[in-house]
């Protein structure tokens, strides 16, 4: 149990801390397009993320896999990249749209996994249970993302009904701002 409680704070820390401004900034850019009433699908999408950063945690901890970390130190800001330039072309109204959506959050989730791999590798495989510290790690990190995801949709949903700002003025805006500072962090990791 005291495995699982450790794991779920690192989890949490993980998505959290001020060092995690690129997992923010990611799911800042990927909930970019919805609105509070759409907070069912933003919880797939959050989900869909953690499963990829799941499945790469438990590849690397088995040693199924890994990657120069300075190319994934690299890759993690183009996935925000790639995230905020898609939300220019993304009209909510096209159901195909949102699937890829699902799609690139799994998948960009399991980039974003490679970044803490190394680091949680060799603590889990010290350990006896390393099913119940994946568990706790990742609980915490979905509760986490939850909690940032909250935030965000909570913001647009004051911006666009107080402030009057329109739908597409936020998602234009923000995929800005996730895009200028994405690209800021690539450039300095090229590898």
């Amino acid at each position: 149990m005291n495995d699982l409680v450790f794991y779920f704070k690192l989890g949490w820390q993980h998505i959290i801390s001020a060092d995690a401004l690129d997992h923010q900034l990611f799911m800042l850019a990927l909930t970019a397009i919805y609105l509070l009433n759409d907070w069912k699908k933003v919880l797939l999408l959050v989900t869909a993320f953690t499963v990829g950063h799941s499945l790469t945690l438990a590849f690397s901890v088995y040693n199924i896999l890994h990657i120069n970390n300075i190319w994934v130190e690299f890759l993690i800001p183009c996935t925000i990249i790639i995230t905020s330039i898609y939300n220019f072309f993304q009209n909510n109204k096209q159901p195909k749209g949102l699937q890829i959506n699902y799609f690139l959050a799994l998948f960009f989730g399991l980039i974003h996994g490679l970044g803490f791999a190394n680091t949680i590798r060799f603590m889990l495989a010290k350990n006896q249970t390393i099913g119940w510290g994946l568990l706790g790690f990742n609980v915490g990190l979905e509760i986490g993302q939850i909690v940032i995801v909250a935030l965000i949709l909570i913001a647009s949903y004051l911006c666009i009904t107080y402030l009057k700002l329109q739908k597409n003025w936020w998602k234009y805006g923000i995929s800005v701002i996730t895009f200028t500072w994405a690209v800021k962090f690539a450039l300095e990791r090229i590898p």
